[in-house]
């Protein structure tokens, strides 16, 4: 268990908070008796409640140079139930657990088996922890949120639940949405501890956190949508290092071209600074555009991310980000190299006959600061939804250049209730 959030302590003054706050709401001050609010409509917040089941078997291959190979068969179960709203009130509480099936040393669990050392990473080590429990309010178009909770900003590119992963990235702390103003969305956030992927045992397992996470967008535009975002990160413990100040702006958007044809955009800029006590002084600067048409059932575009570097001393840093979506499957650049990084791609997809949707990315990568060709990449999935409750995924990863060579090979099934 997570011990620094005290998680279980969390669950259950959760539910207690439930109860407490709606015997304090107006309706039980107007009278309303205690013996009716026990009777009717506690059970009916549970009866008005969803069990929340997901099931997510996976095996991962990966072939990289100077290592062994890993083969990685785990099973992540998640289980949880979240209540109904009772006066706006509700709750939530999920357990995770991650099982490895076979040998724990068939691959290296991020350091955490020395029976793995050698052999590739894969970084899904056992655990079982306590992965979301919170207590909610939804009233006057507002959403309030207290306690340990999944925080997806946008696309996920600098706040994330890294949900690839089999353990999940969760947030302790709080968070606010704002939607009172017709088609504005204002949302913040405070973080003061995150619940890594690499689970309690690990290091690097939490980030102790002082920071801030703002943004707000306005979609009445008929061809997109505008967003502006700061994100205000300060770890404390080991990683003051990842801490940054990070603003900026997007606009995403999809507009009809002619007859069966659409044209998507996507268009963002982002300026960082060093934030909270982190020892490097630096600024850089991040840009992202992509533009693709759309026909039918097939889709094609091309893009160029880039996370700049200061000098060559250090790079754009988004450390909260699900980073396994972005500048190659394979993962060589989890971390942005000091030169910064500059990824062109190109991509196209298909959705075959069954309803098989299959697509290949093709991504050069090479530094913003000095020369630095570090190679290239080719990508491709398919998956498959089967009814409401599963999915099958198929995906590919091969990485050639300068930093060792690396594939990767996935192939999961998912059940989820």
């Amino acid at each position: 268990m997570k011990t620094n959030a005290n998680p279980l302590h969390q669950g259950t003054l959760t539910f207690a908070l439930i109860f407490l706050l709606a015997c304090l709401n107006g309706k039980a001050q107007e009278g309303k008796r205690v013996s009716e609010f026990i009777k009717r409509d506690i059970p009916d917040t549970i009866e008005n409640g969803k069990v929340l089941l997901e099931i997510n078997p996976r095996y991962e291959f990966v072939d990289q140079d100077g290592l062994e190979e890993a083969n990685a068969f785990t099973v992540r179960t998640a289980l949880g139930f979240k209540t109904g709203k009772l006066y706006g009130f509700s709750g939530l509480f999920e357990a995770e657990d991650v099982t490895i099936i076979g040998n724990e040393d068939n691959f290296n669990q991020a350091g955490l088996n020395p029976g793995g050392a050698g052999k590739a990473i894969v970084a899904d080590p056992e655990s079982t922890e306590v992965n979301r429990v919170w207590l909610g309010y939804d009233n006057w178009d507002t959403k309030l949120k207290l306690g340990r909770q999944r925080i997806i900003m946008d696309n996920a590119r600098f706040v994330g639940n890294v949900g690839w992963r089999q353990n999940e990235q969760t947030f302790d702390g709080l968070s606010l949405n704002n939607k009172s103003l017709e088609h504005f969305d204002f949302s913040y956030g405070y973080v003061y501890n995150v619940n890594r992927i690499f689970g309690d045992d690990h290091p690097a397992g939490d980030f102790d956190s002082d920071s801030h996470i703002l943004h707000g967008s306005y979609d009445g535009l008929s061809f997109g949508k505008v967003t502006a975002y700061g994100y205000l990160l300060d770890f404390k413990n080991d990683s003051p290092i990842n801490s940054s100040d990070t603003f900026g702006a997007s606009f995403v958007g999809k507009t009809p071209i002619a007859g069966d044809w659409s044209a998507k955009y996507h268009a963002e800029y982002a300026y960082q600074t060093d934030g909270g006590d982190n020892p490097i002084d630096y600024e850089a600067s991040y840009l992202h555009l992509d533009a693709g048409a759309i026909y039918k059932e097939f889709d094609v575009g091309g893009g160029m991310e880039m996370l700049g570097s200061d000098d060559g001393n250090i790079g754009f840093s988004t450390p909260l980000a699900t980073l396994h979506g972005f500048n190659g499957w394979a993962d060589l650049f989890l971390a942005t190299p000091p030169d910064g990084l500059i990824d062109t791609y190109v991509y196209s997809g298909v959705t075959m006959p069954y309803n098989i949707p299959f697509r290949v990315f093709y991504h050069e990568f090479e530094s913003d600061s000095g020369d630095t060709d570090y190679g290239h990449e080719i990508d491709a999935i398919v998956t498959k939804k089967i009814g409401k409750n599963w999915n099958l995924l198929t995906k590919y990863a091969f990485y050639e250049g300068n930093l060792p060579d690396r594939q990767k090979l996935w192939l999961q099934v998912t059940f989820s209730f």
